[in-house]
């Protein structure tokens, strides 16, 4: 894979995960946020979780043009490195845990993602 499909997938995994991170941040600063209709409605009108949607909306169409460049066997797999910035993302921003088994976790996948990224012909 060159470098170019592989910046174009990286950035896709970081809107993904900067979403993910705009959405947590909305339900963050909601005190109940699905305990009516009311406040389901509030939730989704929240400047996060707009800006987690909009943000959703051009990883996807960023997605759409990688799919032209890059076969999905190997784009797919690579994107799982959202998961390796969602738990240490989570732990600096959120003050989640990250345990051994987390970061054994992403070891692994960080593995599996170097095997498909280098042995890929396109």
């Amino acid at each position: 894979m060159n470098i170019a499909n592989f910046l174009l997938i990286l950035a896709n995994t970081l809107t993904l995960v900067c979403g993910q991170f705009l959405w947590k941040f909305g339900l963050e600063s909601k005190s109940q946020p699905f305990k009516s209709l009311h406040s389901i409605i509030n939730l989704f009108l929240s400047p996060y979780v707009i800006s987690g949607l909009a943000l959703y909306g051009l990883a996807t169409v960023l997605w759409l043009f990688i799919l032209t460049r890059v076969p999905l066997s190997v784009a797919y797999p690579i994107q799982s490195m959202a998961y390796i910035l969602a738990v240490f993302g989570a732990f600096f921003v959120f003050g989640e845990s990250l345990t051994l088994y987390k970061v054994l976790g992403c070891l692994f996948i960080m593995i599996g993602v170097s095997f498909i990224g280098f042995t890929s012909t396109n």
